[in-house]
């Protein structure tokens, strides 16, 4: 598979551009259009239980599969909100960890299973992420512009988990509340933060989705 990437950083669209009878596995509500030919099946991502369990972390309980035809073919995806694209290349060590709502595709080679980021992630509504492992190529979006953080051994940073788009397994990663009413209600839409310490990457996003619900709730209270 490969990956071409236009109208970023904004309102980025990827094109995956596949070869004979090449498969690729797909966000089904990210599906832009495709050439003739390709075929385009439903159903459980890696197997039932890995399906429910990248359910739990917020992603699909059914990915699109698609299949290109003995010419070749593409298939363009686009992500709900506007930002950019990024292609994560994995090459069997290490995977990549991807926040709910940030994987929108990948080629034949990837599994996708999900992660456990803790119990009081999960009383807070997330507690899950997807994890890709294997080789191949993932397509990974943002809302707003993506920023990578490079973190030099035993370097740390805290990222409010909203911000957080994908990091590496080499990456060590813990999650924490911070101070309820101080960062939820005014800012993020959720109070919890992940600690990193390096080495290693992590792909951050300048927009954080829940802050975008907060905010539209906030404007459109319900009675």
């Amino acid at each position: 598979m490969r990956v071409e990437i236009r109208q970023r950083p904004s309102f980025a669209l990827a094109r995956l551009v596949l070869g004979p009878e090449e498969t690729c596995r797909v966000e089904p509500g990210a599906l832009h259009s495709m050439s003739d030919g390709v075929e385009m099946t439903s159903g459980p991502g890696g197997g039932t239980i890995k399906s429910l369990r990248r359910a739990l972390a917020g992603e699909p309980l059914f990915l699109a599969t698609c299949t290109a035809p003995a010419q070749g073919g593409w298939v363009d995806i686009a992500p709900h909100l506007p930002g950019d694209v990024r292609i994560l290349d994995l090459d069997g060590e290490p995977g990549w960890c991807i926040n709910r709502g940030r994987w929108l595709a990948s080629s034949g080679g990837v599994e996708l299973d999900s992660r456990w980021t803790g119990l009081t992630s999960l009383l807070n509504g997330e507690g899950f992420l997807s994890h890709a492992t294997g080789q191949g190529q993932v397509v990974v979006t943002c809302y707003g512009a993506l920023e990578a953080v490079t973190l030099a051994p035993d370097e740390a940073v805290t990222i409010n988990t909203g911000h957080v788009v994908a990091y590496r397994d080499d990456v060590k990663c813990s999650t924490r509340e911070v101070a309820r009413g101080l960062v939820d209600s005014v800012k993020t839409g959720n109070n919890m933060v992940f600690d990193f310490v390096g080495p290693g990457r992590v792909l951050t996003q300048t927009r954080n989705p829940a802050a975008l619900a907060a905010w539209a709730r906030a404007k459109n209270p319900v009675s």
